[in-house]
């Protein structure tokens, strides 16, 4: 792939769920937000941002399949470059999963703005929402075992045409005001707009903005298909820039478009009672053919998710059994399409159980914070092996080219460390005070559970690499082949 391809590997795996469910129901999931949300999407896109600039300098020296695990394992620790990685592995196989499942209420806002008021009816249905989640997820998966040239020719113009449809959104927002959707509301439910106090708070501030920051989750995608790109050392850290800098910008201009629109009192209110989407929010406003228009974007945006990310953790499988650390026939490659067949298909499964856990938990948001806790663990390992490469592997730090000068990259890792550990801390804080039904809804033991059964698997799989006499050091000093 070439920058166009990677950059739209990032983007597709960033844009979706992000920006057309999170934004409003963050009133939800952090009560007293209000009409702070512009502002905290802004706070949470620091961490993400100075993630990517850890992801583009260790990209730069050390362009390989598996991204976070071969940038942790030779720059920090292997064992610590496992853990990151099998985090990241496990939370965006999650992530996947719920994709999947968030993609169904789309489906069926569309029959409704369409007045199919049967079809819409079977799509609120356990068993056909679940078939259709299933069908979407295996359909990407399917689309990932073709090979890398079918996998590019189809999210380049999905990048695209999820821009385009989503710039429907953003002047649609910003042609309407609180009057007019106040009348609209008025015209159809003959009701008002309610009344909701909030004063700002920090503690709901810096919730809100840890969660917010799973919407900027996905340029690492881009990292792990560093064996499959052409000057990698170039293309890789430019296509993180690119699709981190386009990605905050259309972010920031899709919440505060539909925030135009939509008084946030009415949002902050009618989060408590049903989930909300953008599209549904504007379809108040809108004709029932724009309607449909911006409803079908929004699937769009969705479904486009599920390639990129089955790409980014596959590959890390692949690096993995690659490495020894991972059972062998994991890296199994397809005679044919070249692709890591056995790592998709494994991925795949584990996006599985993603659905039916959103499925049974009966909210998606359990998946969102899993998602928080791994990816903010993952990216803080990042930063430290920014920090430790020159000590730890010279050789490879002296191929480093984006920030080469110490002066500029320490003082850089070192600020994202304070940040990405500062929202660590929060969001489990947050997780661990919240209510909960049973041990296994908060995301930070589930993460915890993960992790022992990661750990579990590495310890076995070195034990009989030390048996076999492989020299462990001279392993993990050196990149793996490409």
């Amino acid at each position: 792939m070439g920058v166009l391809g990677l950059t739209a590997t990032g983007v597709c795996a960033m844009v979706g769920a992000g920006i057309n469910i999170i934004p409003f129901m963050i009133q939800r999931n952090v009560p007293g937000i209000g009409p702070y949300v512009l502002p905290a999407f802004l706070f949470g896109a620091l961490p993400a941002i100075l993630a990517g600039l850890c992801y583009a300098i260790l990209a730069s020296a050390m362009p390989r399949a598996g991204g976070s695990y071969v940038y942790a394992s030779r720059g920090l620790n292997p064992y610590l470059g496992f853990v990151a990685s099998f985090s990241q592995w496990f939370a965006l196989c999650i992530a996947i999963g719920v994709v999947s499942y968030v993609l169904v209420p789309f489906i069926r806002d569309i029959a409704v703005a369409a007045e199919w008021l049967r079809v819409a009816a079977a799509l609120e249905t356990g068993p056909v929402r679940l078939s259709i989640s299933l069908g979407v997820l295996w359909a990407a998966v399917a689309a990932n075992l073709r090979g890398i040239t079918f996998y590019e020719r189809l999210v380049v113009p999905l990048m695209f045409l999820t821009f385009a449809l989503g710039a429907v959104v953003i002047v649609a927002g910003f042609l309407f005001d609180a009057s007019d959707f106040s009348a609209a509301l008025l015209a159809r439910e003959g009701r008002a707009i309610p009344e909701v106090e909030a004063e700002f708070a920090l503690w709901p501030f810096a919730s809100a903005a840890a969660v917010l920051f799973a919407s900027f989750i996905g340029f690492d995608a881009i990292a792990q298909a560093g064996g499959e790109a052409k000057r990698p050392g170039r293309n890789l850290p430019l296509a993180i820039g690119l699709a981190v800098g386009s990605v905050a910008l259309f972010y920031l201009l899709f919440t505060a478009a539909v925030y135009h629109a939509v008084p946030w009192q009415y949002v902050a209110d009618e989060a408590q009672r049903r989930d909300l989407t953008a599209p549904g929010l504007l379809g108040y406003l809108l004709p029932p053919f724009w309607t449909v228009v911006i409803v079908s974007a929004a699937a769009v945006a969705l479904a486009k998710d599920l390639p990129a990310m089955l790409l980014a953790v596959s590959r890390l499988m692949f690096a993995w059994a690659e490495d020894g650390i991972f059972p062998k026939a994991i890296a199994a490659v397809h005679p044919r399409h070249r692709t890591p067949h056995v790592a998709v298909i494994a991925s795949g499964g584990m996006a599985t159980l993603g659905i039916l856990g959103s499925h049974l938990a009966g909210d998606f948001f359990l998946g969102v914070d899993i998602l928080v806790t791994a990816m903010l663990v993952n990216f803080l390992l990042m930063a430290v092996s920014v920090l430790t490469l020159p000590s730890h592997n010279p050789a490879l730090a002296r191929d480093v080219t984006v920030l080469p000068n110490p002066a500029y990259r320490v003082p850089l890792a070192l600020l994202a460390v304070v940040v990405l550990a500062g929202f660590l801390a929060v969001h489990t804080i947050k997780d661990l005070a919240a209510p909960a039904a049973a041990w296994y809804f908060r995301s930070t033991w589930l993460w915890v559970a993960v992790m022992a059964a990661g750990t579990g698997i590495y310890a076995w799989e070195v034990a009989k690499l030390k048996a076999a006499g492989v020299d462990l050091r001279a392993r993990f000093a050196t990149l793996p082949p490409e």
